[in-house]
């Protein structure tokens, strides 16, 4: 039995909230004199809390500074240019605390439905955020599970999602509410609708997993602090006590705690010397630059989130839980963690007992050959590119940092916004200088490479090197495991290949004898459907969940409408809007709206079963009665001489749909 919890206690129920008091208005003390005596001016800085201070918070986990961590403000005063371009980055705002700064939802009486039973209700009541919800945790009969009202106080995510976390009222236990936001969309979406998952089965609302789990990569040094086990025991019967450094993704998570470097460079001629010897990080040991680390470790430092990894054993996630992870930026990663990389471990104990835990671990991350098939994890994929794993020169090896910047450079044009939408991608590496950096002999002449055009999307490497075969956040991503396409990964693997991603009206028995052509690549083994049936409708009516979000996703990108024709893509488009999964029926709809003529399509990836299909039907009817249906007559889209769709084909290809259950670990 655990220890009495710590903290003071909060009670929250349905009958309203439960305000943390609020004082005056508190100053922390003046941070004076940084440059005094040499001429160059003297830096004043003084922060202002206007609500309870950090320490006093104890409804949420809270940012505390030791452990030699200083924080990105302390940073800013002698880096502003790269604090500015950090700050304006995703990283920073991977968690804040929910503010009316900070909150981009619409919280004013606002409805959510589809959300784990009844409707989810929003209020906004001064400064703070509330919603009124379905207790998630209720074992008792269903009709009799009791309403909450719960205060929302973080955030994660701020990109494409915000994730929105309230206070549980057990010490600083966090849960999650039962809605996202979808950013762009402006909407509010059921948690489960928005992850790949299987239709019968919820996303779990657990208390306590933003403290244990989220926190590893979405603050600066976070201590989880559960006094026993994260669930060995009843989450009420658990002290919580969690603590961070900073949140976010903060300077000190990429360059090491600061606290030494801080106390070195008090001195303005230590800093001059150092800038006049070759740059701080090659003469100052005080702190990490990843740039100037060896290519292994300097990747290691975003491979520490960007990863599907897990503890060796319960004392080292003991370990982290009380001090926060082991691991800084310089050190060796596998050292205190274990990176899953079934391309060449898949025997290993530690994936073996990953599998004896959950069978569906390997397939919810991986592709059979072990590539990586979600987002977030790009490290997974760089490790196992042959440009990082046989290079033989350090300058040659590719890292993270051949193609992307943490802090944008004065000379890139872009904005900050500009630049963080694009993913940080340096000046001059959303094009073929990426590559060409370190296969120089092919700048004379890349079209006898690719066989395409100078200025045609086949002529870009990433198109065919790093296809879009990631998903995650309703959303497709770039393979980081460099490769060349074969038909042989779809044949055998079930993945696509890149050149069918992009010919998305070619078979695959097509693309066989292209790179047999141009390249000697074998042929692979072929169905009759292979040879005969565009490769695109096999995987969008045979394939898992993954395989046919992907292919939605595809019929939705530009170079492949361009490639590819759009006016056949609309049956099949129409046909996902019925799709089990919430998520491929989302992407259909945004893809279908893309089309010439659908931009105003009127329909909710979640609304019942009945309107949804209702909808399909006026697509396909629609479509049936346009020109659009006569403009390609071609065997292989399953259309045949006079335009008719081939529908007992696309029975017969959907009655094979590989049906296993999947959730892709996004």
């Amino acid at each position: 039995m655990s220890q009495p919890h710590r903290g003071r206690r909060r009670s929250q129920d349905a009958a309203g909230p439960v305000r943390a008091s609020r004082g005056p208005l508190r100053f922390a003390p003046a941070v004076v004199l940084l440059l005094a005596s040499t001429g160059l001016g003297v830096a004043l800085a003084i922060t202002a809390d206007r609500g309870v201070p950090e320490s006093e918070v104890d409804n949420r986990p809270v940012q505390i500074t030791g452990d030699g961590y200083v924080t990105s403000e302390t940073c800013r005063s002698c880096h502003p240019s790269q604090y500015d371009t950090w700050y304006g980055s995703f990283h920073r705002t991977m968690t804040q605390v929910a503010t009316p700064d900070t909150v981009r939802a619409d919280f004013d009486g606002v409805r959510v439905a589809h959300t784990h039973g009844r409707p989810m209700w929003l209020e906004r009541d001064g400064d703070e955020f509330w919603a009124n919800f379905d207790d998630p945790g209720w074992e008792g009969p269903e009709p009799e599970r009791p309403r909450i009202r719960r205060q929302v106080v973080m955030i994660t995510g701020s990109h494409h999602q915000n994730i929105y976390w309230y206070a549980t009222g057990h010490d600083r236990g966090l849960n999650v509410l039962p809605g996202v936001y979808l950013i762009k969309e402006q909407r509010w979406a059921s948690r489960s609708a928005v992850a790949l998952h299987p239709p019968s089965q919820s996303v779990a609302m657990l208390n306590g997993h933003w403290n244990a789990i989220c926190i590893v990569c979405h603050t600066t040094l976070g201590k989880t602090a559960f006094d026993t086990p994260y669930r060995s025991e009843p989450f009420d019967l658990q002290a919580i006590d969690t603590t961070v450094a900073e949140f976010g993704i903060a300077c000190e998570s990429c360059h090491g705690p600061a606290q030494a470097h801080v106390e070195a460079n008090r001195n303005p001629l230590r800093r001059y010397g150092l800038h006049r010897a070759g740059g701080v990080g090659d003469g100052d040991p005080t702190i990490v630059l990843p740039t100037r680390l060896d290519p292994e470790r300097s990747s290691q430092a975003c491979g520490q989130c960007h990863s599907v990894w897990e503890f060796y054993d319960r004392a080292g996630e003991r370990h982290a839980n009380r001090a926060g992870l082991p691991y800084r930026p310089g050190d060796e990663l596998r050292d205190t963690r274990f990176v899953a990389q079934p391309s060449v471990d898949r025997d290993s104990p530690e994936i073996l007992a990953f599998v004896e835990d959950d069978p569906e671990f390997v397939r919810g991350s991986f592709w059979p050959d072990g590539m990586v098939r979600v987002s977030g994890r790009e490290y997974n994929g760089l490790i196992d590119s042959p440009c990082f794993r046989h290079a033989t020169e350090p300058d040659r090896t590719l890292t993270c940092f051949s193609c992307h910047t943490m802090h944008k450079p004065a000379e890139d044009r872009r904005t900050v916004a500009e630049w963080a939408d694009t993913y940080q991608v340096s000046t001059g590496m959303d094009g073929n200088d990426a590559c060409l950096q370190c296969h120089e002999p092919m700048r004379d002449d890349l079209t006898a490479h690719t066989r395409h055009g100078a200025e045609s999307s086949g002529s870009r490497c990433y198109n065919c090197h790093m296809p879009y075969t990631s998903y995650g956040l309703l959303k497709t991503m770039r393979s980081h495991t460099i490769s060349s396409p074969t038909a042989g990964e779809t044949a055998e693997l079930d993945r696509p290949n890149a050149c069918n991603l992009c010919h998305l009206d070619k078979t695959l028995d097509w693309t066989a004898d292209r790179l047999l052509e141009w390249y000697g690549t074998p042929v692979p083994v072929l169905s009759d459907d292979e040879r005969r049936v565009a490769a695109s409708l096999l995987w969008i009516l045979k394939g898992d969940a993954g395989l046919r979000a992907l292919t939605a996703q595809a019929m939705g990108w530009v170079p492949a409408q361009e490639a590819s024709g759009t006016s056949w893509m609309v049956p099949h488009l129409g046909e996902a809007l019925g799709d089990r999964y919430d998520a491929v029926r989302f992407i259909a709809a945004r893809s279908l709206r893309s089309l010439p003529g659908y931009a105003s399509l009127e329909y909710d990836f979640v609304a019942p079963e009945p309107e949804r299909v209702n909808t399909a039907v006026r697509v396909l009817r629609a479509w049936r009665a346009s020109p659009a249906s006569r403009q390609r007559r071609e065997p292989e889209l399953l259309v045949d001489a006079d335009g008719a769709l081939r529908v007992d084909a696309m029975r017969r290809l959907f009655d094979q749909r590989d049906l296993r259950r999947l959730f892709l670990r996004e």
